[in-house]
């Protein structure tokens, strides 16, 4: 059974929730992504910022990066799995919500993040195609 441990990115970084979006913009530029975990002190996934969040919701909207914490754009509760989950909830669960990022939690703590690309590399061509579908179709 393949999980979402076998799939997921470990290398991911978290924006504190008290942080600015200047700092998340930063923080995806230095690490190549364009999607942040947003977690608190202890490591709690919070949210998710992108960086289309960031110039949708504050740029266009004539707020200042610069003074806007992270957690303004921290909306509802967070779409996430278990490190156990199998890849089968993982895809459900992206599917479902349109996703095309997904943390991982274990023990209520971030350990990874699964990406569209992360999919590619442990998917059948079929199945992957499948994915990319749900993903991108008109609801």
């Amino acid at each position: 059974m393949t999980t979402a441990r076998d799939v997921m990115n470990t290398g991911v970084h978290c924006v504190g929730e008290d942080e600015t979006l200047t700092r998340a913009a930063q923080i995806m530029r230095d690490e190549q992504v364009g999607a942040l975990p947003i977690c608190d002190t202890d490591g709690h996934l919070r949210g998710i910022v992108t960086d289309r969040d960031i110039v949708i919701r504050c740029v266009a909207s004539g707020q200042d990066i610069g003074s806007t914490k992270v957690s303004a754009l921290a909306q509802g509760e967070p779409c996430c799995v278990q490190a156990s989950s199998d890849i089968d909830e993982v895809l459900a669960e992206m599917e479902s919500h349109q996703i095309r990022r997904l943390p991982v939690l274990e023990d209520d703590r971030l350990v990874g993040m699964i990406s569209e690309a992360d999919l590619a590399h442990h998917l059948s061509d079929e199945r992957l195609a499948h994915f990319v579908e749900q993903i991108y179709a008109d609801r």
